[in-house]
């Protein structure tokens, strides 16, 4: 894509991605196969040092992850799997990938299938994700919806992603901070949530979730690092959120590879949670030892009686939880809150 360029694809079209190796290999011949490295294909769709521009229309922009490979009687996906289960990465495409651009939109497009993640960032300033649909099977392996990297000002709303991973991820690896990153009025439906993490050694700060209905996906709202990918997260505001069917429907956990060695802390701080309202699964806050415990408000935050807090090394003040917060007095209430009452249609 070049700069100031609107790509328009027009309801009834669609755009797919050839499922030919070849077409994407960056000159190693890796592509479609499985190596200790990975990343040996180029994107299907890529935005590099651009301003302006971006994908419209009501038509579908398919990545063919299902299709089996040209030469092949295996698919993307199948080699993802096949690679997780032998050892070593997948050298897969991206379907779109955004570096060092600014001032990209998206709107009313369908994003499918995926190879691997539909929408990956990288030191992107100015992002909006209007009205768009991100839909692939919940059991294909590595397919995010929309990762912000190293980004600021971004925006997703009215938006609905469903994914074989994180539905959303931020991330802030070695390559610069994410922030004022922005959430808003959105659906997931499975996946792995509205997720923070792994990687944020470059801080992430100034988050904003709000309006946000979480239908099947495994973990609900989740911050993961661990000690050799840790740094800072801090003022992240969670606001009216619905969630139904999670597994860890509130998941921040500063040891999430219980097994890692390094220095890099992970510390999350100012965490907010205002308005919040689910049914069962495990509430885990688990900060990384007292020295570095988790930061965080709970405002009106309720789920059913079923549900289990399991909270390791937290700073907590809380108001209005239920089931109560270990160590304090809890306040029952009725789980219907009027932002959630009708939250979740049949889709």
């Amino acid at each position: 894509m070049k700069s100031g360029v609107m790509l328009w694809i027009d309801r009834g079209a669609t755009l797919l991605a050839v499922a030919d190796p070849a077409a994407y290999d960056k000159g190693s011949g890796r592509c479609g196969r499985i190596d200790r490295k990975g990343d040996g294909c180029r994107p299907f769709i890529s935005f590099s040092k651009t301003r302006g521009g971006g994908i419209y229309g009501d038509g579908i922009i398919d990545g063919q992850g299902g299709t089996p490979m040209v030469g092949s009687a295996e698919t993307w996906w199948r080699l993802a799997r096949r690679a997780q289960t032998e050892g070593g990465n997948q050298n897969v495409p991206r379907l779109i990938q955004i570096d060092h651009a600014q001032d990209i939109t998206f709107h009313g497009i369908t994003l499918r299938n995926s190879p691997n993640f539909h929408v990956a960032m990288n030191q992107v300033e100015g992002a909006t994700f209007w009205a768009i649909t991100i839909d692939a099977p919940a059991d294909a392996r590595n397919t995010d919806g929309i990762d912000p990297g190293a980004s600021q000002d971004v925006t997703i709303t009215r938006s609905f992603i469903r994914a074989g991973d994180d539905n959303v991820a931020i991330k802030a690896g070695n390559n610069g901070p994410t922030r004022h990153v922005s959430i808003i009025d959105n659906y997931f439906g499975w996946g792995h949530g509205m997720s923070i993490g792994s990687e944020v050694n470059s801080g992430v700060s100034d988050i904003l979730v709000r309006g946000l209905r979480l239908h099947g996906t495994t973990s609900g709202l989740r911050i993961k690092s661990d000690v050799t990918r840790g740094g800072v997260v801090e003022r992240v505001i969670y606001e009216n959120v619905c969630l139904r069917g999670n597994r860890w429907p509130i998941n921040f956990d500063s040891r999430y590879d219980p097994h890692a060695r390094g220095s890099s802390i992970p510390i999350f701080r100012q965490i907010v949670l205002r308005h919040v309202r689910g049914g069962e699964g495990a509430l885990v806050i688990r900060g990384l030892d007292p020295d570095h415990a988790v930061g965080i408000t709970l405002d009106d935050v309720r789920f059913g009686d079923s549900a289990s807090w399991q909270v390791e090394n937290a700073d907590a003040t809380v108001s209005g939880v239920w089931p109560p917060f270990p160590g304090r007095a809890g306040v029952p209430a009725s789980q219907k809150w009027e932002g959630c009452a009708n939250a979740f249609p049949n889709r």
